[in-house]
Parts: structure tokens; sequence; C-alpha cells
């Protein structure tokens, strides 16, 4: 198969990113372009984490938040953010237990109840579940497409990995003094040392590497895809996702025009729309000429089933990814 994206990566391109303004038909796209990597022979995952559970119904398969069969190698999976915030301030809890006394734990405790609401908690834990996604490819899969949240929301997530590789790294490293702090007073009192290891310092460390090497991996092996509609507050936001991702490192791949109007010289106000819409498509063409476009006609019919998605998929060039 050829590869477009050959250009930005000296190894395989193993990540798809879909991610757009809300409305512009990420999910649809990103779940077709998963069913083109999979009739390649591709092992492809989809995962989604829209709480609509529109993948499911494009894929008329019953879907949850761990990998399940959807087609000949294709996987889906549904990740819900509240339950993965829910789930990583839990894990956030049971570390925090061994690292502070029992005085001060109720505090933790309410501290922690109100984290699971607060504003960034939810990327955070997204994106804890994504490094751990992208552990399985290669491996159990070949290619992973992540249908992604709104623009602003898809932007925090992808540029949490510094963030976090540093506050991880420095609480590990306070961690590492507080520890030889302690080996030395117990040293001078004559205490035995402990040969129990510490699993606060332990997990950490595991989080720090897993981060750094998700960092490296977003730069190295990921692809983000814009789509948008040739509308006006689409092309604005594409446009600054871009500058933004570019700012970031973290390459573009294909720009996706969706719900093209077809032209109908009959109707005064079809080709009205479809005149005002070329306007805007050779701006787009102008403005991202840098990134290869690919323009989707719109459908007769929403789509809303898996053969109308095949038959979107047929319609899409083919996959670009690396061998």
């Amino acid at each position: 198969m050829t590869n477009e994206h050959a250009h930005l990566h000296d190894v395989p391109t193993r990540f798809y990113l879909f991610g757009g303004k809300g409305g512009v038909g990420k999910t649809t796209l990103a779940s077709a372009h998963a069913l083109r990597l999979a009739a390649a022979g591709q092992r492809t995952l989809l995962v989604s984490t829209d709480p609509a559970h529109s993948v499911a119904d494009l894929l008329e398969t019953e879907l949850g938040p761990e990998p399940m069969a959807a087609g000949d190698k294709l996987w889906a999976m549904e990740i819900d953010p509240e339950a993965d915030a829910r789930a990583y301030v839990e894990s956030i809890r049971e570390d925090a237990r061994e690292a502070v006394s029992k005085a001060v734990l109720p505090a933790l405790d309410r501290h922690l109840d109100l984290a699971v609401q607060a504003p960034g908690t939810a990327e955070s834990a997204l994106f804890d579940r994504f490094t751990h996604l992208m552990d399985a490819a290669p491996g159990e899969f070949d290619r992973i497409v992540f249908d992604t949240a709104p623009t602003g929301h898809t932007l925090r997530l992808l540029t949490l990995p510094s963030m976090l590789s540093a506050w991880v790294e420095g609480l590990a490293s306070q961690r590492a003094k507080v520890n030889k702090l302690q080996g030395m007073w117990r040293s001078m009192a004559g205490v035995a040392e402990s040969d129990r290891d510490d699993r606060v310092l332990s997990r950490l460390r595991q989080r720090a590497d897993r981060f750094a090497r998700a960092r490296h991996r977003l730069h190295a092996e990921t692809v983000f895809q814009p789509v948008m509609l040739a509308e006006r507050l689409p092309i604005e936001e594409t446009a600054r996702l871009i500058e933004q991702l570019g700012s970031a490192h973290i390459p573009i791949g294909d720009v996706f025009v969706n719900r093209l109007w077809p032209a109908d010289t009959d109707s005064a106000f079809v080709a009205e729309r479809v005149a005002q819409q070329n306007e805007y498509l050779a701006e787009i063409r102008t403005r991202f000429a840098d990134h290869r476009l690919i323009e989707v006609a719109q459908s007769a019919r929403d789509i809303v089933g898996r053969e109308q998605l095949e038959a979107l998929a047929e319609r899409l060039p083919a996959a670009a990814e690396r061998d």
C-alpha cells in the first residue's frame, strides 16, 4: 500500500487521531478509515471517547471499554471519560495511602473526591488510558485509530505528555529524597532497614517512563487527521488546530473536507449553497495546500449503520500508512 505520510516518519505510522470542531463528522470518518485499514489487512483498533456511543451504532456492534471484535481484523472500543476519571483518581488514592500519614488521609480523601469533577482530570485519565493502548501497537494491533473529542479537549489532551512527565518525574525525585532521609534517620537510630521496595516510587517511575514513551510516539508514529466542513467557522478552527499541533510537533496527515454538496443547477437554493461551498473550497485548497485534502461528498442519507459506513469507506482513498 502506498503511504502519503512517509515523509513524516522514519518508522511506521501506527496511530491516527481524527479531530476537529464538533459536528463535522469525525466519528464517521474515523470509523470508515479504520474499516479501510482493516480491509487492507492491518489489525486495526478503533477507539472512541464519544459518550453518545455512536461508533457502536455505526458498526452495529455492541461495544464496551475494552477492545471487542467488530469485523475481520477490526476491533473497537468506547471509552467512558467519566468512568476513567474515577478510576484514575482511585489509583492516585491507592498510591497516596502509602505515601502520607493516616492523620491526613481524611483531608486527602475529600480533595480526591472533588478532583473527579475538576478541570483536567478527565483529560489526564484519558491520556493515561491512551498510553496503555499505545503499548498494544505493534503487537496486539498494527494500527490504532482514535476518534477524539472536539478541538479544545483534544489540544489539552495532546499537550499533557510534557506536563505530566515533568510532574511525575518531580514527584519521583521528591519521593526518592524522602526515602533517603528516612534511611539516614533509621541508620542513626539503629533501626533495621526494611527490605520492602517503595511501591509508590516504583509506580511513579513506571508512569514517568510510560509518559515519556508516549510523548515520543506522538511525534514519531502518529498523524493527526483534521476533519472540517466547507464553512467559515470550521475552516478557521482547523487552521488554528494545525498551527497549534505544529507547535506541539505532532505531524498532520490528511485533511478531510466532509459533506460536500453535489452541484444541482436545477435548484436555485442548492446552486447558491454550492456556489458558496465552492468559494470556501477554493480557499481551503489554497490555505491547506501543504496537506493532502480528502474531499468527501455529502451522502444522500445519514450514515446510520454498517452497510452505509462500508459504502463510505469504499469512496475514501486507500488508507495512507507506512509499511
